[in-house]
């Protein structure tokens, strides 16, 4: 395009991306075995990055400011595509992996940390992998039906019909509800029985060809319906639902303990005499030498990357305390019929909302018993 000045194609870039990929592998034993692209780049432009911006302070900024607009850039190009990615898994990991590395290599060394120090940010980090193993399993699919066959709206309507006192009530309803489902196509889903309590609306997902419970919603990446589904996390590559939330919590809260915690070992040990915050800050020795910018340098990227990480904390805990999904507050939002509060950082829908110790027992003691299927699921 830039030698003949002529514009390529339509879809000549795709089929470009998508035959190097199909290219790049490794030798192994049993044949060679194909690499994902999305687990590259972490890989080669983390290190190569963070040395660069230990080279001088003018580096390091330009650098740390540029990273999070890169980031959040591809976030939102795969985004819009509806595309799954293993960056951001990928990205995290080399991340803790390569911020330990650096601990011991160039911190531990100069003498300024204890063993029991150092144990105690492995048991962290250990706790914190584990935690996220768990939020990586089952978030709570539902089963999709055998054969993927499609239940018939007549069985549900006779089913309608059996259900109500009178006949014709019965087939109005069930009328109501085949039309609704028809007009929800488009959508991918419509509400069954409108005039339901609350607690008991179901949808039927015309992608999963399922009748799905309350607060169930369907994610458009993975293509399966979730169990109170409230988002779908980027970071652990998975749902966020009812069986993997509070592992999902748990994560965040070890990696939060644990990064603020290396965080504090490396300033005192590159800043001496001097808080933590005012060394973040304010550390003229940090680039006396290049060991030291580049564990300072670090300390800014596991700064930036940790207050990102607080802050979907922040809004989880808020959440929990309302018994609102994000699914449910986005929906809300965009219903107009949810209530801002904090300043815009919850929404609270007042649909579950039972109190603030309620709620937290409700999501404490989610998922752990199988949930009970009704007669209409195992029809």
């Amino acid at each position: 395009r830039w030698l003949t000045c002529k514009s390529l194609p339509p879809g000549a870039l795709e089929r470009i991306a998508d035959t190097i990929a199909d290219r790049l592998r490794v030798p192994w034993f049993s044949g060679a075995v194909k690499i994902n692209v999305s687990l590259v780049p972490p890989l080669v432009l983390l290190p190569v990055f963070l040395h660069i911006a230990a080279l001088h302070f003018l580096l390091g900024l330009i650098v740390l400011t540029s990273l999070p607009a890169v980031v959040l850039w591809y976030y939102y190009l795969t985004h819009r595509r509806k595309e799954r990615t293993l960056f951001f898994l990928s990205l995290g990991l080399f991340s803790l992996g390569y911020m330990y590395y650096v601990f011991l290599q160039e911190v531990v060394p100069r003498g300024h940390v204890q063993y029991s120090q150092v144990v105690a940010l492995t048991c962290g980090l250990i706790l914190m992998l584990a935690a996220l193993s768990r939020a990586k399993k089952d978030p709570g699919y539902l089963p999709i039906p055998a054969g993927n066959e499609k239940p018939s709206h007549q069985g549900l309507a006779n089913k309608s019909v059996r259900g109500s006192s009178g006949g014709l009530h019965g087939i109005t309803t069930s009328g109501a509800a085949s039309s609704r489902a028809v007009n929800g196509e488009a959508k991918g889903y419509s509400r069954m029985s409108a005039d339901e309590p609350e607690g008991v609306k179901k949808d039927w997902c015309t992608k999963c060809q399922l009748v799905r419970p309350a607060r169930a919603g369907h994610c458009r990446l993975c293509g399966r319906c979730v169990r109170r589904l409230d988002h779908h996390c980027v970071w652990i590559n998975s749902c966020v639902g009812e069986q993997n939330h509070q592992a999902f919590i748990l994560a965040l809260s070890f990696f939060m303990l644990t990064s603020v915690y290396g965080i504090t070992l490396t300033l005192h040990t590159v800043c001496r005499g001097r808080t933590p915050f005012v060394a973040l800050f304010y550390c003229p020795g940090a680039y006396s030498d290049y060991s030291s910018a580049l564990s300072f340098t670090c300390v800014w990227y596991c700064a930036i990357v940790t207050a990102g990480m607080g802050y979907i904390l922040l809004i989880q805990l808020l959440n929990i305390s309302y018994n609102v999904t994000e699914r449910e507050a986005r929906l809300a939002l965009r219903d107009n019929t949810g209530h801002r509060l904090l300043g815009g950082l919850v929404i609270d829908t007042g649909q579950y909302n039972r109190g603030f110790l309620c709620n937290w027992g409700h999501f404490l003691s989610m998922g752990s018993s199988p949930p009970q299927r009704s007669a209409e699921d195992i029809v």
